[in-house]
């Protein structure tokens, strides 16, 4: 159907053409609103009249005629109806919709995916000081930063993951210290436990492990410690590599894997910071008062000028994200995304201006944001705030072992990031249509049952008769299917992995209303591998969805 689509729109291109040049390359199809109006809609009629000078009910009827007498809508088309002001509203031959049967089973997991364009993207995500495990924030982040990158994926973009975290500052030293604390003896409650200390079981491990000289070994770094107890930066080193291979099993066990690891400490041992300062000063965006240096980001939509360098001489910390962003521009990726909390709003502002006043031909708009809420989890009716492992907080690793990493996945793809979630634990593990991940993963497995029944090869699917697919929920059913690339499409523009979730959630209910109003495997031959085709497309279908939000399909459930 596809195909058909682009055979379509060409028609329709051309009669726009012929009535007022350039308007053919503004052709474009939409849903109608209502089903039983038709398969495909355009305005074009009322987005002409004006220029046109026409009724728009009489140029739709106009247009009307134009586009029965072209070959195309011969021969794919069954009638086209005017609505209302001028609406164009198309009903497509049953044998128009069965062609996206065939195109599915050809193309198989590159159905809805475009060739590689060209150009590049990086998706800096989680993104978690190593100072503890990650927590269900840092799960809604992992999943929406791989599922975004799979969708720019599939839309022919070169994607690159990245991990951008702190290896130094207060936060790390307040790491080493309670470590060090746990390795002299004292425990949370002591007396002598600070109250700002971290105080989660995972520091008693890492001391522990410090004192026996163990090797920790994490995707970007490795440490022998050395066990003596009053070595507070060789506690340090190996605090970091510690909980970076704890972040990396999370990681691991999510399905989520990075491109590269990079330290913002390096930002200061290159140089690039004070480059960057130095480059802003010359610019004479900067201005010294009351013994701090600040950039005029005003200048650049900011609300208020920021402080850059504070009177005692240390950076404030949007200093490094404008010389890190650089980096990215610089390391030739001309699109950015970063996901992070709602709580970064307020850097979005002066981190583009600090990049415009750089003047080094970054666009305006640079880089793209992805905000997300933080995520409450429910078990048993009531809030979990509070995990063993980490002391204060609900794991990532808590959440994928009380339910799965495919139900963690798509419920955190569930909703836009930028709303409230609760993650219900035993909604997650339940085994009923309740549950979305278990509905949508359950009709693939459904369709993977009856083409074992069946036994053949599906590779010989489709059949060169298609006919048998008039029934309506057939036909509901292989629009729905042929909606998939668009929908892929506007999801990446959109960062709305979301999208991907809703449309899976109705194409299950599609396939399971198609499955009790059809017998599959019926003694008709051609019936029979005309519905197999259908299903064995659908199945198809859900794999790919399934896998941009990175969830399996598995066959059996």
């Amino acid at each position: 159907m596809l195909s058909v689509k682009i055979e379509l729109l060409a028609a329709l291109a051309h009669a726009l053409e012929q009535l007022l040049p350039g308007a053919g390359a503004k052709a474009a199809f939409e849903s109608p609103k209502v089903a039983a109006h038709g398969d495909l809609a355009t305005t074009a009629a009322m987005q002409l009249a004006k220029p046109l000078k026409l009724n728009p009910r009489q140029l739709a009827e106009s247009l009307r005629a134009q586009l029965l007498a072209a070959a195309a809508f011969g021969r794919w088309v069954e009638g086209i109806d005017i609505a209302g002001p001028g609406f164009i509203n198309i009903k497509l031959k049953p044998e128009a919709k069965q062609q996206i049967v065939r195109e599915v089973l050809a193309q198989g997991a590159a159905f809805g995916s475009q060739p590689a364009n060209g150009h590049r993207m990086l998706v800096e995500f989680v993104s978690a000081n190593p100072t503890g495990p990650l927590h269900v924030g840092h799960g809604r982040q992992a999943a929406l930063g791989d599922a975004i990158c799979n969708l720019f994926q599939s839309q022919g973009w070169q994607v690159y993951r990245e991990f951008y975290y702190n290896d130094a500052g207060v936060q790390i030293g307040t790491l080493a210290s309670s470590t060090q604390l746990r390795a002299r003896g004292f425990k949370p409650g002591d007396p002598a436990w600070p109250e700002q200390a971290y105080n989660g079981d995972y520091i008693g491990d890492i001391a522990s492990d410090f004192l026996a000289r163990k090797t920790v070994k994490s995707d970007d770094r490795a440490f022998t410690a050395s066990g003596d107890v009053e070595a507070l930066d060789d506690m340090r080193l190996f605090a970091v590599a510690y909980l970076r291979h704890e972040q990396d099993l999370d990681l691991q066990a999510f399905g989520v894997k990075f491109d590269n690891y990079y330290l913002e400490s390096s930002l200061y041992l290159s140089g690039k910071v004070d480059d960057v300062v130095r480059q802003l000063h010359d610019a004479g965006k900067t201005y010294e008062h009351d013994g701090a240096l600040w950039l005029k980001s005003t200048e650049y939509g900011d609300d208020k000028d920021r402080v850059m360098r504070k009177g005692d001489g240390s950076y404030t910390y949007f200093v490094p994200d404008v010389a890190y962003h650089i980096t990215k521009w610089e390391r030739g990726f001309e699109k950015v995304v970063n996901i992070q909390g709602t709580d970064h709003h307020g850097t979005i502002a002066r981190v583009r201006a600090g990049l415009q006043a750089a003047d080094v031909g970054i666009p305006k708009g640079y880089p793209d944001y992805v905000l997300h809420t933080m995520v409450r989890v429910v078990r048993g009716g009531e809030e979990v705030k509070i995990s063993k492992r980490a002391g204060s907080y609900v794991t990532l690793r808590d959440l994928i072992e009380w339910t799965s990493k495919d139900a963690v996945r798509f419920f955190l793809l569930s909703r836009k990031p930028d709303t409230e979630y609760t993650f219900d634990v035993d909604l997650a593990v339940a085994r009923n249509n309740d549950n979305p991940v278990y509905y949508v993963q359950y009709a693939h497995a459904r369709i993977c049952s009856v083409l074992a029944a069946w036994g053949g090869d599906v590779a010989s699917l489709p059949p060169a008769d298609l006919s048998p697919l008039q029934s309506p929920q057939a036909q509901v059913l292989m629009l729905l299917l042929a909606k998939y690339p668009d929908m892929l499409s506007a999801a990446a523009a959109d960062f709305a992995p979301h999208d991907v979730t809703f449309y899976l959630r109705e194409l299950a209910a599609c396939y399971h209303s198609y499955y009790d109003a059809e017998r599959i495997l019926v003694d008709d031959e051609t019936v029979k591998r005309a519905r197999l085709a259908l299903v064995a497309a659908t199945a198809q279908v859900l794999h790919n969805g399934l896998a941009v939000l990175g969830v399996s399909a598995p066959q059996k459930m």
